[in-house]
């Protein structure tokens, strides 16, 4: 016997079953979608502040890099890129003693800091990246413990 087409009753059912699969694969997609989003907005508000302090960039943008390198030494490097030229610079050598709570002397630590000035044609700094930090001694940036503190950015001001 050949084989027969389906009933009418075998059709609306499989016609009510593939409209369901349809709605599912549907609702999956959406909320796909819909998490994706949730998930971005989080993701970038949360990186946003971590990039937007950087207290050195904020101390020393629009300056000149003369200015910068007179009072923290010579680059080692630099380089044309585009239409600016980046400086790698690096500096701050220092010392210290490491001491704890209670005062007494574990050792020595070497400090340093290490960083690409971007300058744009008229050798103004349009942009500081830092490449090489640790911990400071009062803080958590030795560079911006050395490049920004807090009372030469006020005497910098200032003095403009």
């Amino acid at each position: 016997m050949g084989q027969r087409g389906l009933s009418a009753t075998d059709a609306r059912q499989k016609l009510k079953d593939d409209t369901m699969n349809i709605r599912m694969i549907t609702a999956a997609g959406l909320l796909l979608a819909l998490a994706g989003c949730s998930t971005t907005t989080t993701t970038t508000k949360a990186v946003l502040p971590l990039l937007a302090k950087n207290p050195v960039q904020d101390r020393w943008q629009g300056q000149s890099a003369g200015r910068f390198f007179a009072a923290y030494g010579p680059p080692l490097s630099d380089r044309d890129d585009g239409g600016s030229r980046v400086y790698t610079w690096r500096g701050g050598y220092k010392n210290v003693t490491i001491k704890t709570k209670e005062g007494k002397t574990t050792g020595k630590r070497s400090l340093s800091c290490k960083a690409d000035i971007v300058t744009n044609q008229s050798y103004e700094i349009r942009s500081v990246h830092i490449l090489g930090d640790q911990p400071g001694i009062s803080g958590p940036s030795y560079c911006a413990e050395l490049l920004a503190p807090p009372e030469k950015a006020e005497q910098a001001e200032q003095a403009d």
